[in-house]
């Protein structure tokens, strides 16, 4: 792709973003309801307040599945392409390997494993 056309690309969606945000400011109604600063939850209306801290053990948790999620995306290409690599392969996918064993050692190490 030679940089005109790349350029091109640039200001189009730039363009197309921007002429987004300014349609959509012009057409909604623009009501103050103040139900629509209610939290919705289901239907039922919330007791006490919406804005709670909630424990950080759950997003370490979530990064920590997020984290494994994507190694197993990545095995399957390199499964795929192992035989034709060889030992290459192999020696990489150890070291990613250590890699994401020293992340879980290092998450168990400061208890982000552990489930209260």
């Amino acid at each position: 792709m030679n940089t005109e056309g790349l350029i091109l690309f640039f200001l189009l969606g730039v363009t197309l973003v921007g002429l987004a945000v300014i349609f959509s400011g012009l057409i909604p109604q623009k009501t103050t309801n103040l139900q629509k600063h209610d939290t919705y939850e289901c239907g039922i209306p919330t007791q006490g307040s919406s804005w709670i801290q909630f424990n950080v053990g759950y997003y370490l948790f979530a990064i920590m599945f997020l984290i494994f999620d994507v190694e197993a995306i990545f095995l399957f290409p390199w499964a795929v392409v192992m035989k034709e690599i060889g030992m290459v392969a192999f020696i990489e996918i150890l070291i990613f390997f250590v890699i994401l064993g020293l992340g879980l050692l290092y998450a168990w190490k400061k208890q982000a494993l552990k489930w209260e």
